[in-house]
């Protein structure tokens, strides 16, 4: 077996190294000077087993780019199966033709790693669950929240409910419910546009209760912040958003420092800078990511990764 990493996340791809028990492959990435990027893989990888990390996180395209040309250099040079590890798969918001001429860009990036030499994908909780659908590839989903529930559980937050910020993460948040024997609530939201929500109805009581939200994924982190502060109308105390995916934008920062959100709890999937002014909990998901590695490379099964208290959750 043989791991290698694009730039998206080295840190993550590091400590997976590390878990896993393998050095880091070697190659060398350098861009050219008209901004094409150039890959050599600097060692024999012919008959390996192979995996490449790299979460398409921004800058988006580049990464993903980055990855493409990784996955066929590894291929020409007579791998014997390459897996593609996305922590984050970028573009799964665009995973179905909701208005007319839009594409579907989930589907078209799966495309994409198949047609570049992809034999198997491993990724972590996707926006949209379907998207395994749009691969004819075998695709491995991990779940974030056995990690996520354990650090919860160390915290002990008396009078806890979990939120769900919209309709849609209902299943999650239900789930987190679940496993934290604690009431469940939903936030209807409306959309204003692609950086503004707005919060409208409530259905649960959440009146001086300590609250979880939970969500997969923020950017601009508007339907946490809307959330948040229709919450704290209704009379919540202490406010916590739990996410799988961080990726946050200059505008989703500043909201979060102006927010009431007491403390975001998030993974290291995605890479982030020092965020001075928030209160936020990276958890790392490198065992989990490398486990399922070796789980995979043993042919033995994923599945027991993510059956924690009698079933799966989120």
């Amino acid at each position: 077996m043989k791991i290698f990493s694009g730039t998206a996340n080295k840190p993550l791809a590091t400590a997976i190294c590390k878990k896993v028990g393998v050095p880091l492959g070697k190659c060398t990435i350098e861009p050219f000077p008209d901004g094409e990027t150039f890959i050599k893989i600097d060692e024999n990888v012919r008959g390996e087993d192979v995996y490449v990390i790299q979460p398409t996180s921004p800058p988006t395209n580049h990464n993903l780019m980055e990855l493409f040309i990784m996955i066929d250099a590894l291929r020409r040079a007579s791998a014997k199966r390459i897996t593609a590890v996305l922590p984050f798969y970028g573009y799964a918001r665009q995973d179905r033709k909701d208005r007319p001429r839009v594409p579907i860009t989930a589907k078209l990036v799966a495309n994409l790693l198949v047609a570049a030499g992809t034999n198997r994908v491993l990724t972590m909780d996707l926006h949209a669950q379907q998207i395994q659908g749009f691969f004819d590839i075998p695709v491995d989903h991990l779940y974030a929240s056995p990690e996520i529930y354990r650090y919860l559980k160390r915290k002990k937050i008396p009078d806890l409910v979990v939120v769900s910020p919209d309709v849609g993460g209902l299943k999650m948040a239900h789930a987190y419910s679940q496993f934290l024997d604690c009431g469940l609530a939903i936030v209807a939201k409306s959309r204003k546009s692609a950086t503004e929500v707005e919060a409208v109805a409530l259905i649960g009581d959440v009146a001086g209760k300590n609250c979880l939200l939970v969500d997969d994924l923020t950017e601009t982190c508007g339907t946490l912040v809307s959330a948040s502060n229709f919450l704290k109308k209704q009379g919540a105390k202490k406010i916590l958003a739990c996410v799988s995916h961080a990726v946050l934008s200059p505008i989703g920062i500043e909201r979060l420092k102006k927010s009431v959100i007491d403390e975001l709890i998030t993974t290291d999937t995605v890479l982030r800078p020092r965020i001075d002014g928030v209160n936020l909990t990276t958890i790392s998901v490198a065992g989990l990511l490398g486990e399922a590695i070796t789980r995979i490379h043993r042919n033995e099964s994923v599945n027991s990764l993510f059956a924690f208290k009698d079933g799966r959750p989120a």
